[in-house]
């Protein structure tokens, strides 16, 4: 075979249109070898000679798309010193841009024989994943990202497989594939809700672990990273030998086209090679030391900031170059429009405490590419002092675990203050201010996918996982739910309407909260996953969007209240609220927000010390707030009032006086019981229901409107 030098730039496997050229990084080897795997399995090997900067490389000129390939790292294998080369291991490349086949769980795949110390020389090349050369030539179409900013932004998290798997105008073999995703029914539905961005769960290739397999399980999730480049082969219609890299584009390319963004769950924080027990696979016997957070004093083990068994090492200026030329090449070649960062404080572990202003995030700030995309964190790890909620630089946005916790006890009746709740309805600036970062800062969720869907949060006190093999011992037991007088499925209609009611509350509230929302598949139509709160390994209809079990009426009532927000800048402000005026003189124009008593009467800074108050009312100012209708035509907005009832109890609210509006339309009542008629006056009594909210829009009375009521119905058409 003809072998020339090649270029140590870039790196991973890069096809020109002639030949291929193959580079890795590997700073531990003594000796590199390139293995190109025949259709029938035979292997020929060539060595690296190359070698630049710790870079590995040669240029084969007859090598073509579709060649699978792998590496053997020659090298000292010392697990106490923290190097692991094992030439019998036939490793991925980690700068794989696709993934055939997957592991097969042998004792080949481990370097040790049970014994940490001991070392296990059995060849892993039958029983592994392989690296596969792709083309990267693709028709884009003129594909241009829709690039909708934040405030405007409705986020719908979904899972590849579970969103597709079981939808009946997808066709059988592009279910739970990204063809299915791109279908034009998935668009759709995706369409009708509002949805401006879809967030795709881990498509990453992953591994399945063997503990899981011997259960009869998977790992459904996938945030088990063995290729930061390559796209899941399994969520592949027309192939795994490249072809998954043209189906995720096309995907890409349909969903723009219908006005929707792609933003990618990534997990940078660990790989699916676990911990000084774990597989060798591609990082660990390619350079264990430049990878992966070794503990100091014993290199034997892994530093754990994930709770998976290692964390990786962003220390390492490779390591880093992995995470930015992976970022970059998902955004450039793959045109995706953002990315979820998955335990993203583990990033921030340059050394030992979480660090803001670690290379990692400087880095992403000065890329010109990456830092011009959506950048969410999931703002916690398992580490020490690892809960960062509010504490990101100033370009990310952040998951607000806040927002969840205290949305859902107020909603389940728990004694908590009115102003933790107010600051979380209107974007959290205890959190964002600061840092001089705007609402949108704030991922404003109730569920996803880790924890109970919407419909289970209002069905189930605990958790019941008996399916996952672990004793229910697995997922959070502190789920802040409340299942509304049954444990679980029920055909009581008391308890059906006021589950109904609930899940009401929950969307309404996050969709019309400050910040950016974000619905988990599903949710929209009153999804089950039977209680179960982590369904991590439940690849099965247990965890799969049931379409012929659609909750019709909660689905129109999310679009109802979605379209009310896309119409109304005033429920997705770019600046947070002032307040100001606290204090009122006679005469002195309206703040931008003021929270009202159940007497129509503001609220002044010592009513907020009252106790643990369940009811409140909020006037939200749209006088000088501009937008664009349906059509694009710029807008100032109207006036709104919200009134939120906890109680078990239904409370008359008194309508503000006259200087606030003089009439009133209800928009919105999540108690299904239909919507007042006509408008109602400043000063009138508002009877709101138990475990209600109501939303009003300010009528002007010199034109006459058609009435835009949200009516839900009284409660879902099935039992839960």
């Amino acid at each position: 075979m003809e072998v020339w030098p090649g270029s140590a730039y870039p790196l991973g496997a890069t096809f020109d249109g002639m030949g291929t050229n193959f580079a890795l990084f590997s700073e531990a080897a003594t000796a590199v070898e390139l293995c190109l795997i025949g259709g029938d399995g035979t292997e020929t090997r060539v060595e690296l000679l190359e070698a630049d900067g710790y870079v590995w490389h040669c240029y084969l000129p007859q090598i073509q798309p579709g060649q699978k390939y792998g590496y053997r790292v020659h090298g000292p294998y010392d697990p106490a010193g923290g190097q692991r080369c094992n030439p019998n291991k036939l490793l991925l490349d980690p700068y794989a841009k696709a993934v055939a086949g997957q592991v097969h769980w042998h004792p080949a795949m481990f370097s040790h024989n049970g014994d940490p110390s001991s070392r296990n020389d059995q060849d892993s090349a039958p029983h592994t994943m392989l690296g596969v050369v792709i083309n990267p030539f693709f028709d884009w179409a003129g594909d241009r990202p829709p690039r909708i900013p934040y405030h405007r932004s409705v986020i719908y998290e979904a899972h590849v497989k579970g969103l597709t798997e079981l939808h009946p105008e997808v066709p059988k073999e592009q279910r739970g594939t990204y063809a299915g995703v791109a279908h034009p029914a998935v668009i759709a539905h995706l369409q009708r809700l509002g949805i401006t961005a879809i967030e795709l769960m881990p498509v990453h290739q992953f591994v399945n672990d063997g503990t899981l397999q011997e259960k009869g399980l998977g790992n459904y999730w996938g945030y088990n990273t063995i290729g930061f480049f390559a796209p899941q082969n399994t969520y592949s219609s027309i192939g795994q030998m490249g072809q998954q890299v043209q189906d995720f584009k096309s995907m890409v390319r349909s969903l723009h086209r219908a006005g929707i963004e792609v933003i990618l769950d990534v997990v940078y924080n660990h790989t699916a090679e676990g911990n000084h027990l774990g597989p060798t696979l591609s990082f660990r016997g390619i350079d264990n030391a430049a990878y992966y957070r070794l503990v100091d004093n014993d290199k034997q083990y892994y530093v754990d900031y994930t709770g998976t068994g290692n964390t990786l090492n962003v220390r390492q200026p490779h390591s880093l170059q992995l995470l930015m030329d992976s970022l970059r090449y998902w955004v450039t070649e793959m045109h995706v429009d953002g990315f979820r960062f998955d335990l993203a404080a583990a990033l921030a572990r340059e050394f030992y405490d979480v660090d803001r202003l670690s290379t990692f995030f400087e880095l992403v700030q000065q890329d010109p590419i990456v830092s011009q995309v959506k950048l969410i964190a999931e703002p916690w790890d398992v580490g020490p002092g690892g809960y960062q909620v509010g504490n990101f630089p100033p370009q990310w946005t952040e998951w607000n675990g806040k927002y969840r916790d205290t949305v859902r006890d107020f909603w389940r009746g728990e004694p908590a203050t009115l102003g933790e709740f107010a600051s979380r309805l209107t974007g959290s600036a205890d959190l964002y201010e600061r840092s001089g970062r705007r609402p949108v800062a704030s991922i404003n969720f109730v569920t996803a996918h880790d924890g109970f869907t919407l419909r289970d949060l209002v069905s189930y006190n605990e958790k019941h996982n008996d399916a996952n093999g672990e004793g229910n011992r697995d997922g959070e037991s502190h789920n802040r739910s409340w299942n509304c007088g049954v444990e679980g499925p029920t055909t009581d209609p008391t308890v059906l309407s006021l589950r109904a009611r609930q899940q009401r509350n929950f969307i309404a509230t996050m969709l019309l909260s400050q910040g950016v929302p974000m619905i988990a598949h599903g949710d929209e139509m009153g999804r089950t996953q039977q209680g179960n709160n982590n369904v991590y390994c439940q690849d099965s209809k247990l965890s799969w969007v049931d379409w012929d079990a659609v909750d019709m009426p909660l689905m129109d009532f999310t679009s109802a209240v979605n379209r009310l927000r896309a119409q109304h800048p005033t429920f997705r402000r770019s600046t947070f609220f002032d307040g100001r005026p606290v204090r009122r003189g006679k005469g002195e124009k309206l703040p931008d927000i003021v929270w009202l008593n159940e007497d129509g009467m503001e609220m002044l800074p010592e009513d907020w010390g009252r106790g643990f108050g369940r009811t409140i009312g909020v006037f939200l100012n749209g006088d000088g707030i501009q937008g664009r209708d349906d059509r694009g035509r710029r807008i100032t907005d109207v006036n709104f009032l919200l009134y939120f009832n906890a109680h078990d109890d239904d409370v008359k609210f008194t309508l503000p006086a006259v200087e606030f509006a003089e009439a009133w339309d209800m928009v919105i009542n999540t108690a299904g019981t239909g919507v007042e008629r006509g408008p109602i006056g400043a000063g009138s009594v508002l009877k709101v229901a138990a475990k209600s909210m109501a939303v009003l829009r300010a009528r002007d009375l010199t034109q006459t409107e058609p009435n835009l009521s949200i009516a839900p119905g009284l409660q879902s058409p099935r039992p839960a």
